[in-house]
């Protein structure tokens, strides 16, 4: 599980942040901050993989957080939720390798998705000591900052690739073959394979055998696991 630090001087805001984090899989809140002398104090006793961090905040601005945190050589990532919109305080949040910038209001979605890549950057993490070429590398950061849309291989919609992978989430935790997406989404069963085998190729779904009916065993495809243990 990734352990998560909610801080936001908000209490309503902040309890609702931590319901969001507990909705994805892999999570698991371990407390809730509402100032950063609190924060910080909570950081020292109880080191946290995450913190979901308020930039405005009553004692100090949130980036002394993330600075603090770097210069104790803290493992610690940030993702910062906020309403400033300043460019200035977004580079500054750069440079202290904050890892994602969520601007409030934001969609459930929109919050689970971020969470969902930092998943994923760390399973990847996690994988290997080292990277054996360049891709291998702009695949770790681009599942972590979000890629473009033009990086679908040819001949992959967005749509149909958003269309396919909501219907692998509704379905969730059970798995689809490509006959039930098809069926789901009102593609054809080779499109709807297509894109679920791209899934698969990229660690986003888990293909495994379906048994039970006769002849060869049917490809089920679910998603992959969002949370994985510290590096």
């Amino acid at each position: 599980m990734i352990s998560v630090l909610v801080v936001d001087d908000e209490p309503l805001i902040a309890e609702a942040h931590k319901a969001y984090t507990e909705r994805v899989g892999g999570f698991a809140v371990a407390g809730v901050a509402l100032t950063a002398r609190e924060a910080m104090s909570r950081l020292r006793a109880h080191p946290v993989d995450l913190v979901l961090l308020d930039l405005n905040l009553p004692d100090r601005h949130g980036l002394e957080i993330a600075r603090a945190l770097r210069a104790a050589g803290s493992g610690t990532d940030v993702l910062a939720v906020t309403s400033n919109r300043d460019i200035t305080m977004i580079r500054q949040a750069v440079a202290l390798g904050v890892t994602h910038y969520l601007l409030k209001p934001f969609t459930f979605a929109a919050f689970r998705d971020k969470l969902e890549r930092y998943a994923r950057y760390r399973r990847q993490l996690a994988e290997s000591a080292e990277v054996a070429a360049q891709h291998e590398v702009d695949r770790v950061i681009a599942t972590l900052r979000g890629a473009p849309p033009d990086t679908l291989p040819k001949g992959l919609d967005p749509a149909t690739f958003d269309l396919i992978s909501a219907a692998l989430r509704a379905a969730a935790p059970a798995g689809l073959s490509a006959t039930e997406v098809a069926a789901r989404t009102g593609t054809s069963r080779v499109t709807a394979r297509r894109y679920l085998e791209h899934l698969a190729d990229n660690g986003r779904v888990v293909r495994s055998p379906r048994y039970g009916g006769p002849g060869r065993p049917e490809v089920e495809y679910r998603p992959a696991p969002t949370g994985t243990s510290s590096p």
